[in-house]
């Protein structure tokens, strides 16, 4: 039977509607301009939010002009995180230099070659094959089709620098008046801030804190937090934001923070002769006080920016976060007439660390990414990160309320009323935390394992356990919180050893085996704290 008229009408219709359902969102699209209509292209790849970008993009635009007489587009790569970064260049390399080896060189490719080519230290025994690719790889101009890598932290730098995705700029010979401790010096309170073969440098401070919320704070009847410890009280629990460490290289260093500053506490109680114990015993109190917070969180989230608005908005009270999203969330919020937010960072329990930036292996746009660097290295580019949205030299929209990490630039007192956080000095603080590289720093990505596995994979029955504990009476609430806080699956020594074999083993099934075992041993122990707890 053949549709009647009116049938075929209403198809019509439906059809023009899914038709101008799939079109208007292009239609009224903002127009960006067109890359080639600039004389120049930079491509960029960042985790840096859309602020940062948009005002870095401007200042480079006009300063690019005033130096070349062209102009300049920047092409921004915006994927995530730095993790995500670091996973994307890694595979895009691989890609590449398969590529090469294979359709260029003729060689075979296998899993060694893959695995050494980007390898820093190859083992004695390597094949002849895999120390010629790996030499080959240093030598080239392999690409990924990405300039630059701009922001995240120096622990990614390094590992791409170790790998050879990224290569030495020149800009520490065109101005080595930058590279002292005048200016920029090498190293702060044991953070590194430039790479000494030049294929990194930090060009803004970051550091870690607590953003809390005084209305919520005031509804739990808490008092306003300034040191780590405040965080366990109990009366967190489902209202604290926190980050994956694995998927948020900020919340691992966060939490690296916290192990460090515990370290160091119990040196200054053993004494210097008796260092070792001093790092086993305060890795152990950091793991507990990590083990506590994550006990009063609402969530792990994976994405660094979520935690300061959700405190924002009350759904938390509190959280842990990099300090520009707390002081930026802290500004929008008063901004709107409410100063309901403040951001703390923790007495001697915070370095001051640097973001990077890198130029890219076989970048496509090599002289106009060597200029960009520079330019974020200018005492004008400087002035971005912390002059007020308006002033002379300072951005035109955002505030981004971050630290220049140009040593000089908190000399000039008359910039002061300028500034959006004028009494911030970080190459001033009084009582800063002294960061120790040979203590954790080797031991990065087995942290952020170690808390996933004691605090992710097992967060219903930690918090279960939590609650449980939190109103059981005397004897059971300490023999309960005993057995809670019993990390010794996840102490120095293990993670130093069965933890980095696993990490580092060409197989991921160790890796994923050995997650599988401490989870369940983890979920078991909080099972059994609760029942202490409960008396069941």
């Amino acid at each position: 039977m053949r549709p009647t008229k009116t049938k075929m009408l209403k198809r019509l219709i439906i059809l023009l509607v899914l038709v101008a359902t799939v079109a208007l969102p292009f239609l009224l699209r903002s127009r960006q301009p067109a890359t080639e209509r600039a004389d120049d292209t930079v491509v960029i790849i960042t985790p840096h939010n859309e602020a940062i970008r948009s005002e870095y993009a401007r200042g480079f635009r006009d300063w690019y002009r005033a130096r070349t007489g062209r102009t300049v587009a920047l092409d921004w790569r915006v994927i995530g995180g730095t993790s995500d970064i670091t996973r994307f260049l890694e595979a895009e390399y691989v890609a590449a230099f398969k590529h090469h080896w294979t359709g260029k060189l003729g060689q075979p490719w296998s899993a060694e070659v893959q695995s050494g080519f980007t390898e820093a230290k190859l083992a004695p025994a390597a094949p002849a094959l895999v120390r010629e690719a790996r030499e080959i790889f240093l030598a080239s101009v392999v690409s990924c089709g990405l300039d630059l890598f701009f922001g995240g932290g120096s622990y990614d730098f390094v590992r791409q620098a170790q790998a050879g995705r990224i290569v030495p700029s020149r800009v520490r010979r065109t101005h080595p008046e930058w590279f002292t401790d005048a200016v920029i010096p090498q190293r702060f309170t044991g953070e590194q801030y430039w790479d000494e073969a030049g294929c990194w440098f930090g060009n803004v401070i970051s550091s870690y804190g607590i953003l809390y919320n005084t209305d919520a704070l005031a509804r739990l009847g808490l008092a306003p937090p300034q040191e780590w410890s405040d965080l366990t009280d109990p009366r967190y629990t489902g209202t604290l934001a926190l980050s994956d460490p694995t998927k948020s290289s900020s919340m691992a260093k966060a939490f690296e923070n916290i192990i460090q500053q515990q370290m160091q506490l119990r040196l200054a109680v053993l004494g210097r002769a008796n260092e070792a114990q001093a790092v086993r015993e305060g890795w152990f109190a950091g793991m507990r006080l990590i083990q506590l917070l994550s006990a009063n969180a609402r969530y792990f989230t994976d994405s660094s920016q979520k935690p300061p608005i959700d405190v924002a908005q009350g759904d938390c009270a509190a959280g842990i976060c990099i300090d520009f999203y707390g002081r930026a969330q802290a500004e929008v919020v008063a901004k709107r007439g409410s100063p309901r937010l403040v951001f703390v960072t923790p007495c001697g329990g915070t370095v001051n660390s640097v973001d990077p930036i890198a130029l890219l292996r076989g970048a496509p746009h090599h002289e106009v990414a060597e200029l960009f660097i520079e330019y974020t290295l200018t005492l004008d580019a400087q002035k971005l990160w912390n002059f007020k949205p308006g002033t002379e030299g300072g951005p035109v929209r955002f505030a981004l309320r971050r630290l220049p990490v140009r040593k000089d630039f908190y000399e000039h007192t008359e910039w002061k009323p300028l500034r959006s956080d004028p009494e911030a000095a970080p190459f001033s603080d009084p009582d800063p935390l002294v960061y120790q590289p040979a203590w954790t720093s080797a031991l990065f990505r087995e942290l952020a394992f170690a808390v996933r596995v004691m605090c992710l994979d097992a967060h219903p029955e930690l918090t279960a356990a939590w609650r449980a504990i939190d109103v059981a009476p005397e004897p059971a609430k300490s023999r309960a919180l005993a057995e809670l806080q019993d990390v010794s699956a996840v102490d120095y020594e293990r993670v130093n050893g069965v933890v980095k074999t696993a990490l580092g083993s060409k197989s991921k099934v160790d890796e994923v085996t050995l997650a599988s075992a401490l989870g369940a041993e983890f979920r078991a122990r909080y099972a059994r704290a609760e029942a202490l707890a409960t008396g069941k």
